[in-house]
């Protein structure tokens, strides 16, 4: 099966994801500006009840008999770089399916792939791919349930590049499409995804894991009566990870330095994990792509966006801001329930998915 697919219908439009019984929605509709105003969001979860059930409720919604894209959750897929195989453009799939066998959690036989090209394609060397694999059993999935509320399923994308339109679409307002920004956007309480893009297409990107709590922790406490972004600032230590222990799972401490301002506490050493990582990665990109500087870094992490940039912009020594879409789309913020906004919120990047784009 090839995904994503090429079809586009009627005005309004129904964005989706569906894992582990939850399914996040957003409906929207666009102006005659191309603006799309948010008509229904929010999340269902099945629970208990039958697929039968659970399709009477969402038919009850008004959802039935849409056009549907899907968004597929990080833990539905992997996400590969490779070198790019030398064969014409219609053997790259076959040739990728080959070439990542031993790096997937699947038989190669079980899963559904696609493939997009890394960058822009105005960088010198050797070109590299992003492939996308997923199970076929996770497409089914999908698919069962568009088939039981009469979706019309046109295209199945991922939250890297729902979250690189985001991105983009901010860049265009501010007039710098063509530099280099990361998003860095948390999936639930487990997971964060690092974006970094140029000129609407997709660079690199990481997954961090989130240690436990941390979406809680009191980020940046003690941090409060520094007036400044740079006051008092203090650099990341040199990270080195033990792997005879499991790494930061451990709880170990990893710096070479002394204590972060404000450490002591669990919540505190929690923070300083993430934020090393996240700091290894910005550092990642700056000796990679030398040639592209980073013109900034933003963030969302639902209702907590703001403190989260603030963190960020004390501890990196940089200007961090919140990646703030919701002029682009009225009516999301009012359209659900706050807890559920950050579900529903990765949903709005497939809403900005061009026929023409990779993946």
């Amino acid at each position: 099966m090839r995904w994503p697919f090429g079809r586009r219908g009627s005005s309004d439009r129904l964005v989706v994801s569906w894992a582990a019984g939850t399914l996040a929605y957003v409906r929207a509709g666009p102006d005659a500006g191309g603006v799309y105003t948010v008509r229904q969001c929010g999340v269902e979860r099945q629970g208990d009840a039958s697929l039968d059930d659970f399709v009477k409720r969402l038919q009850g919604l008004g959802l039935k008999g849409l056009e549907a894209d899907v968004m597929l959750r990080p833990e539905q897929y992997q996400l590969l770089q490779i070198e790019a195989p030398a064969v014409a453009p219609e053997e790259l799939r076959s040739a990728a399916r080959y070439q990542i066998r031993e790096m997937i959690d699947l038989h190669v036989d079980d899963i559904t792939l696609d493939v997009m090209r890394v960058g822009d394609g105005q960088q010198k060397g050797s070109a590299h791919l992003f492939v996308v694999a997923t199970s076929n059993a996770t497409v089914r999935s999908v698919l069962e349930l568009g088939t039981a509320m009469q979706w019309s399923v046109s295209v199945i994308d991922i939250q890297e590049t729902a979250q690189r339109n985001l991105q983009s679409a901010v860049a265009r307002r501010e007039q710098r499409l063509e530099r280099a920004h990361a998003a860095l956007v948390l999936v639930g309480a487990k997971q964060a995804v690092l974006t970094i893009s140029a000129n609407e297409e997709l660079f690199y990107t990481r997954r961090l894991d989130l240690p436990e709590g941390f979406v809680e922790s009191p980020w940046g406490q003690g941090h409060e009566a520094q007036a400044g972004l740079n006051e008092a600032y203090a650099p990341v230590q040199e990270y080195v990870p033990d792997y005879q222990v499991g790494g930061v799972s451990q709880g170990a401490d990893y710096t070479d330095g002394g204590p972060h301002p404000g450490a002591g506490s669990v919540a505190d050493e929690r923070a300083q994990r993430f934020l090393v990582e996240v700091q290894r990665s910005l550092d990642l990109w700056d000796r990679s792509w030398s040639s592209m500087p980073l013109a900034g870094l933003r963030v969302y992490c639902g209702e907590r966006s703001l403190e989260l940039a603030r963190w960020l912009s004390l501890e990196l020594g940089q200007s961090v801001g919140e990646l703030d879409v919701a002029a682009m789309f009225p009516g999301f913020g009012g359209a659900a329930a706050a807890a559920d906004q950050a579900l529903c919120w990765p949903l709005l990047g497939v809403l900005m998915r061009t026929d023409t784009r990779q993946l």
